[in-house]
């Protein structure tokens, strides 16, 4: 019984030198892939997203012009944003046709907001009656 609690002891105070080593080592090894790895893997700071700058027409060139005149007034929906993605041109230019387009009976508007101008296209009924009644609100 006393050399299996000599040996019981030896074991135990061996033990816990070796682990005491390891633990030592263990704390160098993890000093080190701090002080190195850390530096490599530092998250960087994102430059956000970045949109294309669009390179809209700030006026008509003729091949733009007819295609407003022939396309336009088929647009279920009208709206300077429409007109500005589809044609490529500015929203000032954009507002600017909805005007010409609703001069030339083309267009109607459903809702003329400040901020927001809905126009639709010309039914067959509406274009029957010639726009004697005017706008009817």
């Amino acid at each position: 019984a006393a050399a299996a609690l000599a040996l019981a002891s030896f074991s135990h105070a061996h033990g816990n030198m070796a682990k005491k080593g390891a633990v030592t080592q263990t704390k160098e090894a993890k000093a080190k892939a701090a002080a190195a790895g850390g530096r490599s893997k530092k998250k960087k700071w994102s430059k956000g997203k970045s949109r294309d700058k669009l390179q809209n027409a700030i006026m008509f060139d003729k091949a733009t012009y007819e295609k407003l005149l022939s396309d336009a007034p088929s647009y279920k929906l009208l709206t300077p944003s429409v007109l500005s993605d589809r044609l490529k041109i500015r929203g000032s230019l954009a507002r600017r046709a909805i005007l010409l387009l609703e001069e030339k009976g083309l267009v109607v508007p459903i809702a003329k907001h400040n901020m927001q101008w809905i126009y639709t296209r010309v039914t067959a009924a509406e274009a029957a009656e010639g726009g004697e009644g005017g706008e009817e609100e």
